[in-house]
């Protein structure tokens, strides 16, 4: 009985320790991944900024799906064949890393990834997820692989109050009927929005030009409730024009885009500038 016991308990264990690290991908990504390591060629002369670069132009033309991590239970999903904002960042970021570390593997690189998308890169719930920029920002300093160079580069105090998630739980399929994650995210919520921020106006994105550089990653700062950011990209010197690559929603695709990043600020109806993060 003892024994059987122990053996229950291992099947269990086992079953639990698959779970918080199982990830899904298709024999697709593992190829693309091929394809972009023969595309990246020998990183090792190449500085950061230009190989996140140099990533992101890899995915130009990749079709924009959303909500691809919304799997449940929570786990690590890796798809280049289909991104959105969110996942072309960290998709690229993740890849570069891999490739600066030498001997890139899809594995290694599945690790980057969940390094870069989860809060300590450990994976047990839905809360585990950085689900919102500035705290991704915050975390992912952390770890040093990022520098939110805002506040040189321009930037005024900026305050942030995150709730959207938290007050509207019944329309997230994870927190639909369970308190206690929803708790979870309250907390970080509340964290988050304690801590100090900083943004870049919008009409002072071209006077600020001189601190940015290929491959920083640009933030677009909202003025709608509950929320921090609206958008991701990659900020990128076309010639003497100072725009970004994305994944655009209007597009359905990734490109580059045609607008400078300061008139498309200006244009956004609830923008509210920018933040600008610097790859490690």
């Amino acid at each position: 009985m003892k024994r059987l016991a122990i053996i229950l308990f291992f099947v269990f264990f086992t079953h639990i320790v698959n779970s918080q690290n199982q990830s899904q991908k298709t024999d697709k990504d593992k190829e693309i991944f091929e394809r972009y390591i023969l595309h990246i060629g020998d990183a090792s002369e190449i500085s950061m900024g230009d190989l996140v670069t140099k990533s992101a132009l890899f995915f130009l033309e990749t079709p924009y799906v959303g909500h691809t991590l919304e799997k449940e239970p929570e786990q690590l999903i890796i798809n280049l064949r289909e991104l959105d904002c969110t996942t072309l960042v960290e998709t690229v970021l993740a890849l570069s890393k891999t490739v600066k570390e030498g001997d890139p593997t899809f594995e290694k690189f599945g690790k980057n990834l969940q390094l870069i998308r989860y809060r300590n890169g450990v994976i047990n719930d839905y809360s585990d997820r950085l689900h919102y920029t500035t705290d991704w920002l915050y975390e992912n300093q952390k770890k040093g692989l990022i520098w939110n160079i805002t506040k040189e580069s321009g930037g005024i105090e900026h305050n942030v109050n995150l709730y959207v998630m938290s007050t509207n739980h019944e329309k997230y399929k994870q927190l639909k009927g369970k308190p206690g994650l929803t708790e979870k995210i309250r907390i970080i919520e509340q964290e988050a929005t304690g801590r100090k921020n900083f943004r870049i106006p919008a009409s002072e994105i071209e006077k600020n030009r001189a601190s940015f550089q290929n491959g920083d990653m640009v933030c677009f700062v909202t003025k709608m409730g509950g929320i921090d950011i609206s958008h991701v990209a990659f900020i990128y010197f076309q010639g003497n024009k100072l725009t970004f690559i994305h994944a655009s929603s209007a597009e359905m695709k990734v490109v580059i885009e045609k607008e400078t990043l300061m008139n498309y600020s200006l244009k956004s109806k609830n923008g509210n500038g920018i933040m600008v993060a610097r790859p490690l």
